[in-house]
């Protein structure tokens, strides 16, 4: 007998290509040697070129399959993907609540607030976001948003460094542990620069910044990567500064899938 792996739980929709969603949170566990587990959240109709329709489970049976997993098999770390409703936000918090899984318990918990696709479709109702702001990132061990998410969530447009440290300031007064605000679409900085906040330090991590349109799926292999070091022991600040090494490399490894945009990919573990 082996001995069993740490594991993870994502809580997200499904991407039928494959690229991003919990396909992408599954293959990133796999690829940071942990057992992956799901809690299915959405199922989105989605390519390469854009998600045409979305179909929510129901919030009883998302709240159901976190009670499954974390009663029977246990979870070392959580994160969230897309949660599409505030009905869906409040079943997750319970369910959460009841297990132990973010601040109110031992487990960590990673939160992509994850609102619109790459291609601008948008996955968050907007109602959810108050959802988000007062139930969900006061139990977030660590957020992870993207601009276009910090914008939705605390009304500031990013443009340079000084605003990237005010919107992690206002993120974390919501009530997250710690905060990282991602700098990837500041596309005029020359490398892909990342602020992680704990309500007193700023830490800034600088990644490269390739030329690639394939980047599809880069935030949920961020968000897993790093859920996968937490889910392993790794402190905040280690699991973040693993996290940005491996997406900066997975995103060295994208490639074209489809006619539109492809995937970054955690396969080059396997050529490692």
């Amino acid at each position: 007998m082996t001995e069993t792996p740490a594991r993870a739980l994502t809580i997200a929709g499904s991407d039928s290509g494959g690229g991003a969603g919990l396909q992408a949170d599954l293959r990133t566990f796999f690829a940071n040697g942990v057992h992956g587990m799901s809690a299915v959240t959405a199922v989105t109709v989605q390519n390469s070129v854009g998600v045409s329709d979305v179909a929510e489970i129901p919030p009883s049976v998302v709240a159901a399959q976190i009670r499954a997993v974390a009663t029977d098999i246990g979870v070392d770390a959580a994160k969230t993907g897309m949660l599409a409703t505030t009905e869906i936000i409040m079943a997750i918090v319970a369910a959460c609540d009841e297990t132990g899984i973010g601040a109110s318990g031992a487990t960590p918990l990673v939160v992509d607030p994850v609102a619109a696709s790459m291609h601008g479709d948008q996955l968050l109702r907007d109602e959810a976001l108050d959802a988000y702001r007062t139930e969900l990132l006061p139990r977030a061990t660590l957020v992870t948003p993207n601009l276009d998410e910090v914008r939705l969530l605390v009304g500031i447009d990013v443009t340079d460094g000084e605003q990237q440290r005010a919107a992690a300031k206002e993120l974390h007064a919501l009530g997250a542990r710690w905060v990282l605000v991602k700098g990837g679409h500041m596309h005029h900085d020359p490398d892909c620069t990342d602020l992680l906040f704990d309500g007193t330090e700023f830490t800034e991590l600088t990644g490269p910044r390739f030329d690639t349109k394939h980047t599809h799926g880069g935030g949920d292999t961020l968000a897993a990567s790093i859920t996968a070091a937490l889910a392993k022991g790794a402190s905040v600040p280690d699991a973040v500064a693993h996290g940005k090494r491996f997406v900066a490399r997975s995103v060295e490894a994208s490639y074209p899938l489809g006619a539109g945009v492809g995937p970054v990919s955690p396969l080059w573990v396997l050529d490692d």
